[in-house]
């Protein structure tokens, strides 16, 4: 499809083999916010922007919220966003029939949610169609981070006639977002186009192009091919070097994001907290960072990313100690090393092959306790389904990214026992009241203060081995304006230009 180049990002990726993770309602991931969106969105600062909804209000009480449409909202194909629309897309994201494992994380809060998940209930009592532009939404109780929730993609608005056309839908999608999908050749690109008629203004830039499986990104980028790519951290230090000549064009920041290893507690020997916690003790996390990431990363000993409100500089977590390990090992109903049973870990890869990262994980424990332990390779693209049918082993590898900026989105969607997003099988009920108290709690500096108990809490029954928090480079030629570094992922693509490429 012949484009004018100076007016086409051309970008590098991939694509999965599972449709779930097309479709808004079922992705674990952040969606593609080219093609669609919801009644919000967040701006490249992270301030929370209003979207397809142009206005709302809220309730004294804080529960009932009205949403007033955009009249020039339409979909791509011309036909326009009514509220009936979103309400069809809300409650398709929480039919039943779908098995979101995301929709009850994100709309939950939504009265009547949780009935239409489960099967009890046709509809949503509380998502109403007042007339054509306005919409009510009637939550279970205030809560300071409802609005932030409905940035996810299960809040994005899909058009019925179109995710009902078909099995692949998905390739030909109709959306409401600022560009429009015309070209997917599987295995080859992805081509969008600027929409015209997008309610916020058209982009500027008209032609995105994503060439797929083209390459190493930073090949591509020096050669001229892609004009900004993610730079894995291998690469970091010749680009943060002055002397390169391509300095000034990398862009890096501290992502909202930290990596752990699961322990499921359901399964032996990870139900006994003294095992959890000498695991977490045989893990030497600074040489980890200065060998696997090679200084990459930043430690976590816990769930709050720096730069979260509720983050703690003063959370007390667990050092590596390795004789501390095999005392606690020994004190464990197991009495030590020699009783364990055979323990796999479940990680995404590729037939045999040892991810690095997990290598060195399973070899500090290895050397630790004298142990084997078996790591086993799952499919990537269905990695998560998997995880979440409970097909794994008693560790697996995880993660969490913020959606929104609220420790609410890791401590309860992560940890409190009745989240679909606790793969670990982890309850505690002491840590399921507070977090219920903090989801509704007004004032601000009591709410941090609980979230920090909770952490602490965490971190105390070890349900996870936290590892790094996360770094970000990405490469932007200097044609490319207006790109700033989000560690949310936003819909970045409509706020940059091109200027002399």
């Amino acid at each position: 499809m012949q484009q004018n180049s100076s007016q086409t990002l051309v970008l590098s990726g991939g694509e999965s083999t599972n449709p779930r993770e097309y479709d808004p309602a079922t992705t674990h991931g952040s969606g593609n916010k080219m093609v669609y969106s919801g009644l919000v969105s967040f701006d490249p600062y992270l301030n929370l922007s209003p979207d397809l909804a142009e206005t709302w209000e809220v309730s004294a009480d804080g529960t009932v919220y009205t949403f007033h449409l955009r009249e020039n909202a339409k979909f791509h194909n011309g036909r326009a966003v009514t509220a009936e629309d979103i309400r069809y897309s809300l409650e398709r994201a929480l039919s039943p029939a779908l098995q979101s494992d995301t929709a009850l994380t994100y709309l939950g809060d939504i009265l009547g949610a949780r009935e239409m998940a489960s099967g009890n209930a046709a509809s949503v009592s509380g998502i109403k169609v007042i007339d054509e532009h306005t919409l009510e939404i009637t939550i279970d109780a205030p809560k300071p981070y409802f609005l932030l929730k409905l940035t996810y993609p299960t809040a994005f608005v899909v058009d019925k006639e179109n995710v009902e056309s078909g099995e692949e839908w998905f390739r030909t999608p109709n959306g409401t977002g600022p560009f429009k999908m015309i070209e997917w050749i599987p295995l080859e690109r992805i081509s969008y186009t600027a929409n015209q008629d997008f309610y916020l203004g058209v982009p500027a830039i008209q032609n995105i192009v994503v060439e797929l499986y083209s390459g190493v990104g930073v090949r591509l980028y020096e050669a001229g091919d892609i004009d900004m790519t993610g730079l894995h951290y291998y690469y970091a230090d010749r680009f943060l070097n002055p002397a390169e000549s391509m300095h000034t064009e990398i862009v890096s920041g501290v992502d909202l994001c930290t990596a752990y290893a699961v322990f499921d507690v359901t399964q032996p020997p990870f139900d006994d907290v003294k095992v959890r916690q000498a695991f977490s003790k045989a893990f030497d996390r600074q040489k980890y960072i200065d060998i696997v990431k090679k200084g990459h990363a930043l430690p976590a000993i816990g769930i709050f990313p720096p730069a979260l409100p509720g983050f703690n500089i003063n959370l007390e977590g667990f050092p590596y100690n390795p004789e501390e390990a095999r005392r606690l090992l020994e004190e464990s109903k197991y009495g030590g090393a020699e009783n364990l049973p055979q323990i796999i870990y479940t990680d995404m890869g590729i037939g045999s092959y040892v991810n690095t990262d997990v290598a060195a994980i399973v070899q500090m424990w290895e050397q630790t306790f004298d142990i084997e332990i078996i790591v086993e390779n799952l499919e990537p693209n269905f990695y998560y389904d998997q995880i979440y049918a409970g097909e794994h082993g008693q560790i697996f590898r995880g993660g969490w990214c913020a959606d929104y900026p609220d420790p609410e989105n890791f401590a309860d969607v992560l940890f409190h026992s009745g989240s679909a997003q606790n793969n670990g099988g982890y309850s505690n009920p002491e840590l399921d009241s507070l977090l219920e108290s903090a989801r509704i709690e007004p004032d601000i500096m009591k709410r941090i203060a609980m979230y920090q108990e909770a952490e602490q809490i965490i971190v105390n029954d070890a349900p996870v081995l936290f590892t790094t928090h996360s770094l970000s480079y990405i490469l932007v030629k200097p044609y490319l304006k207006g790109y700033v570094f989000t560690p949310i992922s936003v819909p970045i693509y409509r706020y940059m230009w091109l200027d002399g490429k």
